[in-house]
């Protein structure tokens, strides 16, 4: 994708730029337009040899809770300064496996919580009703977005060291067996699962929900320009956004333009260069082909945010040949894995509804086949 010519700014220009990266990131929120890192382009590809890949139907989604009457919910603290956590575990002694749920991007809580919609308590419970435990946490920018300081704070830091954290946690649980811990990450969390395994080689597989493979300033383009094709006042507004975006895509997506940033400036989110410059130098696509643990890509067929051209076939032309990928699709749910039709828009976030119950099993059928490896 072709970017405008950037040009550095004079101070004045720098102000408003400032000015402009704080009222950015709120007004996409309000469109739904969630970052997604990566740092590859966009290629399309068949699915790999190794690959497992499935086409389930559209079904009615159902509250996982009603299948998990005896699951423990226990209220858990996670790294240092501790994060706002819950351990979900099934009905029983154990020993359990167990999963890390780490979330996409923004200053999220540990489900999720997106309008009425929570996916993370839905496949905490769902997870527990099948004997799976799971841990959840909020994001460290959410419970201490002081203690970020822009000049240094990258996107490992954001994703990684609190996992590392909830791995710790499950590996001590009595009720848990640490030889079958696996991270789920979704979205922009699905982009750095595969680092956060590469960091924890003793994780027993790795499983990315509608995980990220295009650079942010393009998903983030790419995202606004599809909502500016939606009608009422979705459209209009992210019409009237595309000239500030296209701005900021250019600059966090070119480092030679990163680079010339004062290291102080203060960007798109409250972070700093250093922060987009972390990103773009990091291959998730490389460091899932490199890790040893088995993979499981979910993808939903109405998801604008991370798509099957931009993300998934990103993945899997880089892990064509690659053993252990499991890869299933499904055509009717949307980024947060809720059933729908037509075409999707930001305004289903804001319906109640349920994670797919045929994403959370095939999440454990896929956990009970590792088991048996």
């Amino acid at each position: 994708m072709s970017r405008p010519r950037l040009r550095r700014p004079e101070p004045p220009k720098r102000r408003l730029w400032r000015r402009a990266g704080r009222r950015a990131a709120p007004l996409l929120a309000v469109l739904g337009v969630v970052a997604v890192a990566a740092g590859c382009s966009s290629t399309v590809a068949n699915p790999s040899p190794g690959a497992t890949t499935g086409l389930p139907s559209g079904s009615a989604a159902t509250p996982a809770a009603s299948a998990a009457a005896a699951v423990r919910q226990i209220a858990v603290e996670v790294g240092s300064p501790p994060l706002r956590g819950t351990l979900t575990l099934p009905a029983g002694k154990g020993p359990f496996p167990a999963v890390v749920l780490v979330s996409g991007s923004g200053p999220g809580d540990q489900d999720e919580t997106v309008g009425p919609n929570k996916p993370f308590v839905d496949i905490a419970l769902g997870l527990a009703a099948r004997g799976i435990a799971t841990v959840r946490y909020d994001k460290r920018t959410r419970d201490y977005p002081q203690s970020i300081e822009p000049q240094t704070f990258t996107t490992t830091q954001e994703y990684v060291p609190d996992a590392l954290a909830a791995i710790t946690l499950l590996e001590r649980q009595p009720a848990v067996d640490p030889h079958l811990i696996f991270v789920l990450g979704h979205s922009e969390g699905g982009t750095y699962a595969p680092l956060i395994a590469e960091q924890a080689p003793a994780v027993a597989g790795v499983i990315l929900l509608a995980a990220g493979a295009e650079p942010l300033g393009a998903a983030m383009l790419r995202q606004l320009r599809y909502l500016a094709t939606l009608p009422g006042t979705t459209g209009l507004q992210a019409k009237e956004q595309l000239p500030q975006v296209e701005r900021i895509a250019a600059l966090i997506d070119d480092p030679a333009a990163l680079r010339k940033e004062s290291p102080g400036t203060v960007l798109l989110g409250g972070v700093g260069p250093v922060y987009f410059l972390s990103g773009l130098s990091y291959d998730e696509v490389a460091t899932a082909r490199s890790i040893p643990q088995p993979l499981l890509l979910l993808q939903g067929g109405r998801d604008y945010q991370v798509t099957v051209a931009n993300d998934l076939d990103v993945w899997l032309q880089g892990l064509m040949g690659r053993k252990s990928v499991t890869v299933v699709r499904f055509p009717t749910a949307n980024h947060l894995f809720l059933v729908g039709s037509g075409a999707p828009t930001p305004l289903e976030y804001q319906k109640p509804g349920h994670v797919d119950r045929k994403v959370i099993a095939t999440i454990a059928s896929w956990i009970d086949r590792v088991k048996l490896q």
